[in-house]
């Protein structure tokens, strides 16, 4: 039989409902058909989609069953060879006779011609940056952009600034940065499959293979150019054992040279954007669009810090969300950028919307850190309010009284049963519970 309510018994109806400990948070589905058994009133489905919705809880640990938001974004084609470079490190290599532990791979965009610089990890940025200058710049000139990930080396202020002063705009990467495509990513895994066939096959250490190894990766056909980056580079096919030609054959001099050049340059810039036209519809396929203003609060997902005590030793149980945290600007189409406190200082306040969630809870059932008195176990103590209702649980030797008492939570109403006292005449509007809860901070 439906009873309908009016006034607070909703919000009464709906804390007991989601919030209580028999309930813990049930989703807007089944809350409804929860309730709509024994009560009704108008837009009773609407309000419960409502109220699970500005859970702050629920917004911090359950996790979002839809694809992933945020639409491709893939950096801009480059217009000339060597124009635009990415580059990156492997490390962590098996130490060689010449003690080398390590590959620089610097990657040109366009043509895709790629360089392995064999290193040590522990060289210095004065003997990278020498190193950059007598392989990359003296042989293709200085670049405009570099796009590299935040290693500590690229983050360095002497490598800023020799890239400033010689003009060159760097572009780091985060996690999900629209400014990254993954390219040096997808070289190092050929590289590093290459490396170990070499020491399969011919046995030795990986340094000696790796300038034949930077021949072959050069003169392989490249799926997205549609030939070999040697051949993109330098307008004709590398002679090797298996590709032999004359050469005084087929010579093109003068303003032919130029305008074939030019030509193969227009038509590897097209077959780069149909390739990439074709990874984007794949991927937005499995991707929705998802949009934000500056001054929305969004929630920020905890999962790429996984493991690090920034949100505290939680483990398998923390949050998948932690925040809500203000918007402050909006970069490129699909990374914002947030404001953060002063406990995430150490993370890069750029992220991706995938990486997001809208908060739609009131600012007032937001725990203001800085106003609660917490222990060393991180703890705060909730007091009693008054008490909702009084009943007595019979056992087989005894009788307890218990009551249902309202407490002071800043994060809004909670209600807990807790052991009441014996004698009826001690128990007021206001008591103080012997057994005060103590609740764990989230």
């Amino acid at each position: 039989m439906w009873v309908p309510l009016f006034g607070n018994s909703r919000t009464t109806i709906l804390d007991e409902a989601h919030k209580s400990r028999y309930s813990i948070h049930p989703g807007a589905d089944k809350m409804y058909k929860d309730l709509r058994d024994f009560y009704w009133w108008p837009g009773m489905k609407r309000n419960v989609l409502e109220y699970v919705d500005r859970c702050l809880t629920c917004l911090k640990v359950k996790a979002e069953h839809q694809r992933p938001s945020g639409l491709l974004q893939q950096p801009e084609i480059p217009m000339w060879k060597w124009d635009q470079i990415s580059m990156d490190f492997i490390t962590k290599l098996p130490r060689t006779s010449r003690n080398h532990d390590s590959i620089w791979v610097i990657v040109d965009r366009l043509t895709k011609s790629a360089h392995f610089l064999p290193i040590r990890e522990d060289y210095s940025m004065d003997r990278l940056a020498k190193l950059y200058v007598n392989e990359i710049v003296s042989r293709h000139g200085v670049p405009i952009s570099i796009i590299s990930d935040r290693d500590s080396r690229f983050m360095s202020r002497f490598w800023q600034t020799l890239q400033n002063a010689l003009g060159t705009q760097i572009n780091m990467s985060t996690s999900y940065h629209p400014q990254t495509d993954g390219q040096t990513e997808r070289t190092n895994q050929t590289l590093e499959d290459m490396l170990r066939s070499c020491v399969i096959d011919f046995g030795g250490s990986w340094d000696i293979h790796l300038p034949l190894v930077e021949f072959s990766y050069n003169n392989s056909y490249h799926t997205s150019i549609q030939c070999a980056p040697f051949e993109a580079l330098y307008g004709r096919k590398c002679r090797s054992p298996i590709c032999w030609s004359e050469i005084g054959e087929n010579q093109i001099i003068g303003p032919e040279f130029i305008q074939e050049t030019t030509d193969k340059i227009a038509l590897i810039q097209e077959r780069i954007k149909a390739a990439r036209d074709r990874q984007k519809s794949y991927a937005d396929n499995r991707r929705r669009p998802l949009e934000f203003q500056v001054g929305d609060r969004v929630m920020l997902k905890v999962s790429p810090w996984k493991g690090i005590f920034r949100f505290g030793k939680r483990g398998k149980l923390s949050p998948r969300f932690v925040g809500p945290f203000k918007i402050l600007e909006r970069i490129g189409s699909v990374a914002y950028r947030l404001e953060l406190p002063l406990e995430l200082s150490n993370i890069h306040d750029v992220f991706h919307v995938s990486n997001l969630k809208k908060c739609l809870n009131d600012e007032s059932l937001i725990v203001p850190l800085e106003e609660l008195q917490i222990d060393d176990k991180l703890q705060f103590t909730e007091e009693p309010v008054e008490v909702m209702d009084r009943e007595v649980k019979v056992l087989k030797r005894s009788r307890i009284p218990i009551v249902k008492v309202r407490w002071n939570s800043q994060r809004g109403p909670e209600y807990t049963w807790e052991r009441g006292r014996s004698d009826e005449s001690q128990i007021s509007s206001l008591v103080l519970i012997d057994n005060c809860q103590q609740i764990s901070l989230h």
